[in-house]
């Protein structure tokens, strides 16, 4: 599918997205129209053959005929900053499935809940250095919002193993299975 690209960024930062994460201008992520939450996009500029991979968290663009919304980040990586739109072709790497359509448990390790996102981030940058699948995810209860890092595990076994390395890295770890 092809269309006009545009971006967002600081007057959204620290908001609510659609699917209720925490928008962070820096993360490599997307708001479209009708795309389920999670779904992977490759996003190509045709001005210049730069492609970047994100994530629909959002729901938009809502203006003109806009196809799709990214993220400052994503926006930066295709070089589509300045002019503010580009002509995209859009490329679906993978649908997530909604939850009532999942039918094995998601297993992760989570490492760290932070009520400072820099803290959290810090973590999070830190693992990616060791581990490839790292998420960093606000939780918001209702008092504060927690910002959560895990680290995501192909089944139980592999969380085991996961969370005995982090153990014995020093860190205290929580095993989860959603």
């Amino acid at each position: 599918m092809s269309g006009v690209a545009s971006w967002y960024g600081e007057d959204f930062q620290g908001r609510f997205t659609s699917n209720r994460e925490i928008y962070n201008m820096f993360d490599m992520t997307a708001a479209h129209k009708t795309l389920p939450f999670g779904t992977r996009v490759m996003v190509t500029n045709l001005n210049n053959g730069k492609s970047v991979a994100v994530r629909i968290n959002d729901r938009g663009p809502f203006v003109g005929e806009r196809i799709i919304d990214l993220s400052y980040a994503a926006a930066r990586v295709i070089d589509m900053v300045g002019s503010g739109t580009a002509p995209v072709r859009l490329d679906i790497l993978g649908v997530a499935l909604s939850a009532a359509s999942r039918t094995l448990p998601r297993y992760s390790v989570q490492v760290g809940a932070f009520v400072y996102e820099d803290n959290a981030r810090e973590l999070e940058r830190r693992l990616r250095a060791k581990y490839v699948d790292v998420v960093l995810s606000p939780y918001a209860s209702a008092a504060r919002t927690y910002y959560r890092v895990r680290v995501i595990a192909k089944d139980r076994d592999a969380s085991l193993r996961l969370a005995q390395v982090l153990s014995e890295d020093g860190y205290k770890v929580i095993l989860l299975e959603e």
